[in-house]
C-alpha cells in the first residue's frame, strides 16, 4: 500500500507527458518520479525514517507535489500548512505536530527562522531555492541535497493504518486541530474520484487554483494514477484563470463559490473560449441556486458540486452534472438546494440525537461512517471523542434534512462560524 508504486508505473506509462505544469515549467512523469525518488533518498538520508512528520510550508508550487510523492514513498506523515496562515498559527500548528524536518518556500523563510528556536524538535529546516543568507542561517539546500542523492526508485510497504497525513483545519472553533488520515483514509480517496466526477480520460487537463495543501491537495494522487496533466497556479486572478483555461485547454478544475462569484463577474469571461471545460467542480461553501443558474449559462453544463471535510478525507456527497442539468431543467429545482446524495464507499445518513435516521421535513446532523472517516484528532483525544460517537459515526456538525431519493439539504450548523475567505 503505496502510491510510490503508482507514481512509478505512470512514469513507465507516460514518460514525457507533462504531469505538472507552472507557469513556464514542466514537470513530466519521468522527472517526477526521479525527483521525488531523489528527495526520498535524501530524507533517508539525513536520518528521516517511516512515520516520520515533514512539515510544507508554501503557495503552491511543483515541489510541493514532488515533496508528497516522496513522502509516500518513505512513509513520512505529510503535515501541510495553509500559506495564508498567520504567524502565530503557523507556531501553534508547528509546535503541535512536532516535524522532524519543515520544506519551505522562499516567501515563509522569514516566519520560520523566527521560530525555530522554538521548535526543539525540528532537526532539519531545508530551503527550496537556497540562498547564500538562507544556507549561512542554517538552511539546507534542497535542490543540492537532491543533486547528491539517486534516482532509483525507492518505496516502503504500508499498512491501512499508518499515518500519512496531518490535516490542519480550524473548522468552527476557531483553533487549529489537525485531522488524522491515514493510508487507507488515502487509499480511499483516490478511489473515490476515480470513481466519481473526475475520472480521466487520457487526455485531461486538470487545474488547480486553490490551495493543494488543503482541498485541492485531495485530487492530487487519483489524477497522477490516470495520467492526468496538473495545471498548477499560485493565485487566484480570474482574468489569469480564464486565459489559463483557454490556453492550456483545461477539461477539469475545482474552486470554491467564491471564486465562481469572481468569474462571473470579470469582464473577459465572454470573450474566452472555455470549450474544453467538460467539468468545473465545486465546493467547501454553500452556493445559491441564482449563482448556480449564471455559472450553467456562462459555464455550459458542466457544474458538479462536492460536499466532505477533512474528517471525512475528502467528499463523501454529491450533486452530480445529471443532478443540476435536472434541476435547471425544472423536473426538480429544488436540488439545486440541495449538496447532492452519498457517494462511493462510506455510509451517510441524516440522523437525529437518539442516532435514528430522520424522514421527510426533520432535522438531523450529517454523519459518516466507514472507510473515508479519519482517525480522529493529533493529540486531542477529548476532541476526537466529541466527533465520533459509540457508534462509529463521525457526527460532522452540519443539520440536515433528507428527501425521499437520498438528496441532503443542509439547513444549519450547530457551532457557528465565519467564512473570512
Amino acid at each position: 500500500m503505496n502510491f510510490g508504486i503508482y507514481v512509478a508505473r505512470s512514469a513507465l506509462h507516460w514518460p514525457d507527458k507533462a504531469a505538472v505544469r507552472f507557469r513556464d515549467q514542466v514537470l513530466t512523469y519521468r522527472q517526477l518520479e526521479e525527483q521525488s525518488n531523489r528527495l526520498a533518498h535524501a530524507l533517508q538520508a539525513l536520518g528521516l525514517q517511516r512515520g516520520d512528520r515533514v512539515a510544507i510550508v508554501s503557495p503552491n508550487r511543483p515541489d510541493i507535489v514532488v515533496a508528497e510523492c516522496a513522502f509516500y514513498k518513505l512513509g513520512l506523515v505529510k503535515v501541510a500548512l495553509n500559506s495564508r496562515l498567520s504567524p502565530q498559527e503557523l507556531e501553534d500548528a508547528l509546535t503541535n505536530a512536532e516535524p522532524a524536518a519543515c520544506l519551505v518556500a522562499p516567501s515563509h523563510r522569514p516566519v520560520v527562522q523566527a521560530l525555530r528556536d522554538r521548535l526543539p524538535g525540528l532537526r532539519h529546516a531545508i530551503a527550496w531555492d537556497c540562498t547564500e543568507a538562507d544556507r549561512a542561517a542554517g538552511w539546507l539546500d534542497g535542490a543540492a541535497l537532491m543533486a547528491q542523492a539517486p534516482a532509483t526508485h525507492i518505496h516502503v510497504d504500508l499498512a491501512p493504518d499508518d499515518l500519512a497525513v496531518l490535516h490542519y483545519t480550524s473548522g468552527s472553533t476557531g483553533k487549529l486541530k489537525a485531522a488524522m488520515q491515514t493510508m487507507g483514509n488515502r487509499m480511499t480517496s483516490l478511489r473515490k474520484v476515480i470513481m466519481g466526477r473526475m475520472q480521466g480520460n487520457g487526455d485531461d487537463v486538470m487545474l488547480l487554483v486553490g490551495p493543494i495543501t488543503h482541498a485541492s491537495g485531495m485530487f492530487i494522487q487519483a489524477l497522477l494514477y490516470q495520467g492526468v496533466t496538473i495545471l498548477l497556479l499560485d493565485r487566484f486572478h480570474p482574468a489569469e484563470l480564464l486565459q489559463a483555461i483557454e490556453r492550456h485547454r483545461v477539461t477539469m478544475t475545482f474552486m470554491v463559490p467564491a471564486m465562481i462569484h469572481a468569474l462571473l463577474a470579470e469582464p473577459s469571461l465572454k470573450t474566452r473560449d472555455l470549450s474544453s471545460l467538460r467539468l468545473l467542480s465545486y465546493g467547501a461553501a454553500p452556493m445559491s441556486p441564482a449563482r448556480i443558474r449564471e455559472a450553467w449559462a456562462a459555464f455550459g453544463p458542466v457544474l458538479a458540486q462536492g460536499y466532505g471535510a477533512g474528517e471525512t478525507t475528502g467528499g463523501v456527497i454529491s450533486l452530480s452534472i445529471a443532478d443540476h442539468a435536472r434541476a435547471i431543467s425544472g423536473d426538480k429545482p429544488q436540488l439545486l438546494s440541495s449538496c447532492g446524495r452519498a457517494t462511493c464507499e462510506s455510509e451517510v445518513q441524516v440522523l437525529d440525537d437518539d442516532g435514528q435516521p430522520v424522514q421527510g421535513d426533520a432535522i438531523g446532523e450529517i454523519c459518516v461512517r466507514g472507510p473515508d472517516v479519519f482517525a480522529g484528532y493529533w493529540r486531542a483525544p477529548e476532541l476526537t471523542a466529541a466527533a465520533i460517537d459509540a457508534q462509529g459515526w463521525l457526527r460532522t456538525g452540519d443539520l440536515a434534512r433528507i428527501d425521499d431519493e437520498g438528496y441532503i439539504y443542509i439547513v444549519d450548523r450547530r457551532k457557528q462560524m465565519l467564512v473570512s475567505g
